[in-house]
């Protein structure tokens, strides 16, 4: 598979964007259908057609899956905040599981026959042992984690149905950074990343920085994750895409170590070079001590391993961004 003609959902949001980006500069032809309600249209790049549509407009997804020869579809538009998700789930389940029958629905009736989807680890819930492989027991512990659970459930099933269908999901950990030439970000409203929260608390813009529990089992007391680059995440796409065998298969996308919470404190105390106050907080029901990935998987099928692991520099391309636009998308 060369260059093709790709569908990316959910392609004005963090990861779509990058994604979008990418393969454009690849050489495929992307066309972008998003609803704007969390995307913003600043960040798609402009080389890329775009449907202002929401996922579950099957009707409108079949159209451009057509109208675009589309040959690929990303399927990256949900709803994913883990809070909300307990306190909104029929909006997690409407949007994000029934969001993918759409995009499925749409496949079946324009013929498309390669899907790669947007998973999560939450889909893996508090797992007993450390690093997570892919058949890491699948026991998500909210909404969202269950939403994309009963996605990827669906696509299997789809995979299964047809013989010609090529489906893959991919479980991200923590992504992080920006595009290095500073051109594209992370903007959420509200902003639950750690990261680019470290950033406001730096320039001003909220009171501090909360480490959720300092007495877990871990060296120094708080959680660890796994933080794989955006850019190298969206390589992974690109790459699987290409690559796509007949069936439904699931690749862990991470670095394979992790970072505790202070470790990226302190690393961003380095890249910003500005004083922020960090507070104690209690612990936050269903924060297991440790999420890293063992994504031996990929490497050993694909070849394909993260290139840009060194947490400062990921944290420099993030502050890259973030300084030059401390409003986000549109606001300076």
């Amino acid at each position: 598979m060369d260059e093709v003609n790709v569908l990316v959902t959910g392609g004005a949001g963090y990861i779509g964007s990058h994604a979008v980006r990418h393969l454009l500069a690849a050489g495929h032809r992307v066309v972008v259908v998003d609803n704007l309600s969390r995307g913003h249209r600043e960040a798609i790049d402009p080389a890329a057609a775009f449907i202002e549509a929401d996922v579950r407009e099957t009707r409108r997804l079949i159209d451009a899956l057509d109208k675009h020869r589309v040959d690929c579809l990303l399927h990256f538009a949900a709803l994913a905040y883990v809070g909300e998700s307990v306190q909104e789930p029929l909006s997690y389940y409407e949007n994000n599981t029934g969001g993918t029958l759409s995009v499925l629905r749409a496949l079946e009736a324009a013929r498309t026959p390669r899907l790669v989807f947007s998973s999560t680890c939450a889909t893996y819930g508090e797992p007993d042992e450390m690093p997570i492989t892919e058949t890491s027991p699948q026991n998500p512990i909210n909404p969202y984690g269950a939403s994309k659970l009963f996605s990827e459930r669906m696509i299997a099933d789809f995979a299964a149905r047809y013989p010609e269908v090529r489906c893959a999901a991919l479980r991200y950990f923590n992504v992080a950074g920006s595009a290095q030439d500073g051109s594209l970000g992370e903007h959420h409203d509200p902003e639950t990343h750690l990261i680019p929260i470290i950033f406001q608390a730096a320039l001003g813009r909220r009171d501090q920085v909360t480490i959720f529990g300092d007495d877990y089992d871990t060296p120094d007391g708080t959680c660890i994750r796994d933080y794989i680059h955006v850019e190298d995440l969206v390589e992974a796409h690109e790459l699987v895409m290409r690559r796509l065998e007949p069936g439904f298969v699931a690749y862990n996308l991470g670095i394979g170590r992790g970072y505790s919470v202070r470790e990226i404190i302190d690393a961003a105390r380095e890249v910003v070079g500005r004083p922020f106050r960090v507070a104690i907080g209690a612990r936050r029901p269903g924060d297991p001590p440790q999420l890293y990935a063992d994504p031996s998987q990929i490497e050993r099928v694909l070849g394909w391993r993260a290139r840009r692991t060194d947490i400062g520099a990921t944290i420099r391309d993030a502050w890259g961004w973030f300084r030059a636009h401390p409003n986000g998308y549109g606001g300076g």
